[in-house]
């Protein structure tokens, strides 16, 4: 027996930290809103801010509807997932890209809203769904795809406040923590959106922001961890290369690691569609942004994305408040392989602000080549859309930091986002209500609750004799049988006793 879910999880993140100082180949001002009384709903200012916009329709920068742009993406989804690097696609936005940003970002935030981070729960640290039943349990099945493959990282790295694990003495696993996974369109979404696509979506940090002062800082040459790479001075952050190469052979789920988790599902996915025109997306919000950055390299470094004909399939990141990942030389390295990124952050949110405090892209050219040798000279990649909570009349400015780097408020935020100088108006409908599932953002006149998402009785189920109790779940998918035929057609199975 199920416990009842209702969509939508709590992503807990408490209390603010102090901080010390591929090529994509072609086959041939804001608004000042004032409500009447103390207290209003949320759909009476969508409704004011929809009037207001009517009226601007006989502006020059007034955009349709996001309907009337949708049948443009079989046409142009090389261009909106990056091809020319999103010039003139973000001032103004284009609708098409904020309806392709809002979508893979609510495909980031599924991974937090499917994450038991429960210390009560035995099932702590895992995902609450099978992969079948993943996107109808939290109400996406409109999205159109089909899980493949869960992704699992082991938790004996220094990243303490990524991992969640049970109290139980009889945990479902401990070694092991869930984050993320690979997703294939369906036929209708691919017959929609012009190409097959397969998405990486990667899990963030679900408790708190002190991950980031948890980070090593310490930069290292990627091909220390064997990850192949022709010039040594292209270094990433320790922590996260950890992260992604790690691995616990005593455990079912961690016995492989991430990255051979993800090669080996991108390969054997491109084979399967080896006959239609595919795209690889990789996504993920906070931490999970930089291991999404750190796979796109890995999958176009080794040749994974080339297929039998050699036609290279192009890989785009989408990246929702991401810290830096890498030196000068791995965003020279990433541009060089042909890899997209578009990083979406707050610019009040710290996180990508860190690491690199000090040397960072933003020095003069000339401060950054002395201190390029330095293991804490770090640089962002891909191009920035800089969005401003202040700007938006639903959310409160003096809120806690904390909220800044709540993935539902920048997704919120590029829902309203038409420009630089342009007022804040929602353009897709998307329920501002949202914002609050996980944190307390919204001014409290809307009457929204904070953090109101929840299981219902805290997933504790009646058992046939009365008492509650928590209910058992279906064992989740560890690696499938193949893994190591994929694994030794990439060369990377000599480390493995069969």
């Amino acid at each position: 027996m199920a416990a009842s879910i209702i969509p939508f999880s709590i992503t807990h993140e408490p209390i603010f930290p102090k901080f010390s100082k591929s090529p994509f180949t072609r086959n041939h001002k804001p608004t000042k809103l004032v409500t009447r009384n103390n207290s209003s709903s949320i759909g009476e200012l969508v409704s004011e801010q929809n009037q207001q916009h009517h009226h601007a329709q006989r502006n020059s920068t007034y955009k349709p509807k996001l309907e009337e742009h949708l049948p443009r993406l079989p046409e142009e989804w090389r261009e909106i997932q990056g091809e020319n690097e999103w010039a003139g696609l973000l001032e103004p936005m284009d609708p098409l890209l904020r309806t392709e940003l809002i979508r893979y970002g609510e495909m980031a935030q599924a991974c937090y809203d499917a994450f038991d981070f429960d210390p009560f729960s035995k099932y702590c640290g895992s995902c609450r769904f099978t992969r079948r039943n993943f996107f109808s349990s939290l109400g996406m099945a409109h999205h159109g795809y089909t899980i493949t493959r869960y992704l699992y990282a082991t938790a004996n790295i220094n990243l303490p406040n990524f991992f969640k694990q049970s109290r139980w003495p009889k945990m479902w696993s401990k070694n092991a923590n869930w984050a993320g996974y690979v997703a294939v369109s369906d036929d209708a979404t691919a017959k929609k959106i012009g190409r097959r696509d397969i998405t990486i979506a990667w899990r963030g940090t679900v408790t708190r922001l002190e991950w980031v002062a948890d980070l090593m800082d310490f930069l290292k040459p990627i091909s220390w961890n064997k990850i192949p790479c022709p010039d040594p001075t292209v270094k990433v952050e320790s922590g996260f290369l950890e992260l992604y190469t790690d691995k616990e052979e005593s455990c079912g789920y961690c016995k492989y690691s991430a990255r051979e988790q993800i090669l080996t599902e991108v390969k054997r996915l491109l084979e399967v569609y080896k006959m239609e025109e595919v795209s690889i997306t990789i996504t993920g919000h906070s931490l999970g942004s930089a291991l999404a950055i750190l796979s796109a390299y890995d999958i176009v470094e080794t040749g994974v994305n080339v297929t039998g004909d050699c036609r290279g399939v192009g890989v785009t990141v989408l990246s929702f408040s991401g810290p830096r990942v890498g030196n000068v030389r791995f965003k020279e390295r990433l541009e060089r392989l042909g890899v997209k990124v578009l990083r979406v952050v707050n610019v009040h949110d710290v996180v990508p602000k860190t690491p690199g405090f000090v040397f960072n892209e933003q020095v003069p050219a000339m401060v950054m080549k002395v201190a390029e040798g330095l293991p804490w000279s770090y640089s962002h990649v891909g191009v920035e859309l800089a969005l401003d909570h202040k700007k938006s009349p639903f959310l409160n400015p003096n809120a806690d930091p904390v909220s800044a780097h709540n993935l539902e408020a920048l997704l919120h935020l590029i829902d309203g986002y038409h420009g630089k100088g342009q007022r804040f108006v929602l353009a897709t409908g998307r329920d501002p209500a949202l914002v609050n599932k996980g944190c307390d953002f919204l001014k409290d006149h809307y009457l929204v609750p904070p953090c109101w998402r929840q299981d219902e009785n805290k997933g504790m189920i009646r058992s046939n004799d009365g008492r509650w109790v928590q209910p058992e779940r279906p064992k989740l998918d560890d690696h499938p049988e193949d893994m190591h035929h994929h694994l030794t057609q990439l060369g990377l199975a000599n480390s493995y006793h069969i």
